[in-house]
């Protein structure tokens, strides 16, 4: 009996152990019937699915979250900062932040489905972490990017890839799951591609996609990590993107050319 009441005890400290010293402390300071409580939201909490878990972490925990991102200014200025240089206008306001935790969340319940167990993690991280936290910046410039390389025509990608120092890579990791996704929703739909003009009336397309639907195809393409660590990659590495907006977007009558 003793040896069962102590291995109890045993799991009890190694549970709490990997808490946060002030959560660790205010959960040993609650009376029997607060215990009970919080027992059973954990019940809750592990039953639900990946969406609920997202919806619930959205609501109790974002707005909190957003505002320790607005006081984060030398990060959200960085990125601020990339956003013009790629001629993204999206603003980071407020509510822009706020919808993109929630969205955060969403994608990560998502990425259950190939990793179920490390999503409820990584949730508790960004909302403990002050390093974790800034995976919400790193998010937000890798899914810009994210949609506007999905906005890109295929000629487009073939300019953008043009530029990377490491072409066969950026084409395995971004450019064919994008081109990928726009054959299978019917958003670019090659025909003929043997035929040199039939092939380049779909080469040169700008793919028309509602912006409901194009955060859809981000979310349903790429992984929470793979969209975070393009940011993150971004962020530390200012050149590790290269890119020119006149080059990639210059009309395709113009003669083409790739900046030294």
């Amino acid at each position: 009996m003793n040896r069962a009441i102590a291995a109890v005890n045993g799991g009890v400290d190694n549970i709490l152990a990997k808490l946060p010293d002030e959560a660790r402390t205010w959960v040993e300071s609650l009376s029997w019937h607060q215990r009970r409580y919080m027992l059973s939201l954990c019940h809750l909490m592990c039953a639900a699915t990946p969406e609920i878990q997202a919806e619930f972490l959205d609501d109790y925990t974002a707005d909190g979250l957003v505002s320790r991102k607005l006081e984060d200014q030398e990060t959200k200025q960085r990125v601020t900062q990339y956003l013009n240089e790629f001629h993204i206008e999206t603003e980071l306001s407020e509510p822009v932040l706020r919808s993109y935790i929630k969205q955060f969340y969403i994608h990560s319940a998502q990425d259950t489905r190939r990793q179920p167990d490390q999503y409820l993690e990584s949730a508790l991280r960004l909302v403990f972490s002050s390093e974790e936290r800034n995976h919400v910046f790193n998010y937000i410039l890798g899914f810009e990017l994210l949609k506007m390389m999905f906005c890109m025509s295929w000629l487009q990608h073939e300019r953008l890839y043009r530029l990377q120092r490491n072409q066969d890579e950026f084409i395995s990791v971004y450019i064919r799951p994008i081109q990928h996704a726009h054959r299978i929703n019917g958003i670019v739909v090659p025909k003929d591609e043997s035929v040199f003009f039939a092939k380049r009336n779909y080469f040169v397309q700008r793919p028309e996609i509602s912006p409901k639907k194009l955060i859809e195809l981000v979310i349903a393409t790429f992984t929470t990590e793979v969209t975070s660590n393009f940011g993150f990659t971004v962020i530390r590495h200012g050149n590790s993107l290269c890119f020119d907006y006149g080059y990639i977007f210059q009309p395709e009558s113009e003669i083409i050319f790739v900046p030294e």
